[in-house]
């Protein structure tokens, strides 16, 4: 039963990919164009370090599957995009193979075909630290993801009910374990009060995990006999509300969910993300083309990422936080109710001036 859900979610979040309107609120950030900004290409660095992590590039292929022979497949050839283009990966849950160890090559073989690469294991919140080791040893991962999804679960037919031991059993892993942890929203978003938990439970990470991507509670809703839980759909915060609303939030903060493009991916980390992970666009590409279309895509995103670097003056993906963004629309309506300030988004790059340089200069 594990293994046919888990390939119904592969089915499903690819449908809906190739339903999806492309709109969502990332389209309501832009960047204020200063038109001698741009910096030399030779001079930009993709590198990017946070909570004891370093990556060579700032995008990452987030959590998707595992646990069938079918997405066993999928896995390898993840890994293998993720090998051939220097970018880490992350499982999709291992709930699967601690209910049945036969199923571990499906989630091995990430390690098996990226052996030099940055893996992340991924959990859900009522794993036991045993088997939380389990996953990280089976992987030799190098850090912990730990997803929640409430809105999941609840629409999910065989789903879980009972979500008050989240918070203890989150604190219990981060505190056992020897690798970072993150915990990661599956397409519904982290509120800064979430974030800010976390933060206190001792999380080294959140993943942001918003909404404007593949929607769960829409694939479980597929899933029902009666599909009685529509309503549901288009639920959470998007990935661009959740990075506003974590602003200084005291914790390193990924961005996912609804990132379609390198100019998204941009947008993200002006917005303070220290690195933007992609799941639901790149399976698409992978499933409609396969692993050497998904590597061509990735190598073209971070080339075109660097590019917009280039243009915007940002020798790294940190100093993309010097750029000066405009909010609006119902993103800009969302940090009102939120109490968050915008105004200084749109002037921040002063901050960094030298004397006599141009407005939006980053050197």
């Amino acid at each position: 039963m594990i293994a046919q859900r888990k390939d119904d979610h592969v089915r499903l979040a690819v449908e809906q990919r190739h339903e999806h309107s492309g709109h969502n609120q990332f389209d309501e950030v832009s960047f204020v164009h200063h038109a001698l900004a741009g910096i030399d290409r030779p001079d930009v660095s993709q590198a990017t370090a946070f909570a004891g992590i370093s990556w060579q590039v700032p995008l990452y292929i987030n959590a998707m599957t595992g646990g069938s022979v079918n997405t066993g497949v999928i896995n390898r050839d993840l890994a293998i995009a993720a090998r051939e283009t220097g970018v880490p990966i992350a499982s999709g849950s291992m709930s699967a193979y601690f209910k049945d160890p036969s199923c571990a090559h499906t989630f091995s073989v990430l390690r098996e075909e990226n052996p030099d690469g940055f893996v992340m294991a991924n959990i859900n919140a009522t794993a036991s630290v045993d088997n939380a080791r389990r996953a990280i040893d089976l992987l030799r991962a190098d850090a912990l993801q730990i997803h929640i999804n409430t809105v999941q679960e609840t629409v999910m037919p065989e789903g879980d009910r009972s979500f008050a031991a989240w918070v203890p059993q989150i604190e219990k892993i981060a505190a056992a374990v020897e690798v970072p942890v993150i915990v990661k929203e599956v397409g519904f978003g982290l509120s800064r009060e979430t974030v800010l938990t976390l933060r206190d439970l001792g999380v080294s990470v959140a993943d942001l995990g918003g909404r404007g991507g593949t929607d769960f509670a829409r694939i479980e809703n597929g899933r029902r006999e009666l599909a009685d839980y529509a309503y549901l759909h288009g639920w959470g915060l998007s990935t661009a509300a959740c990075l506003l609303d974590a602003q200084d939030a005291g914790i390193p903060v990924l961005a996912s969910g609804g990132v379609r493009n390198p100019l998204d991916v941009a947008r993200a980390l002006a917005l303070g993300a220290s690195g933007v992970g992609v799941s639901g666009g790149f399976l698409r590409t992978l499933m409609d083309g396969g692993v050497s279309a998904l590597i061509a895509q990735i190598s073209t995103w971070l080339d075109q990422l660097a590019a917009l670097q280039t243009m915007l003056g940002a020798r790294t993906p940190a100093e993309l936080t010097r750029c000066d963004l405009l909010i609006h629309g119902a993103l800009h309506a969302f940090c009102a109710d939120r109490g968050i300030e915008t105004r200084p988004l749109a002037q921040r790059s002063r901050s960094f001036e030298a004397p006599h340089e141009l407005t939006g200069s980053t050197r």
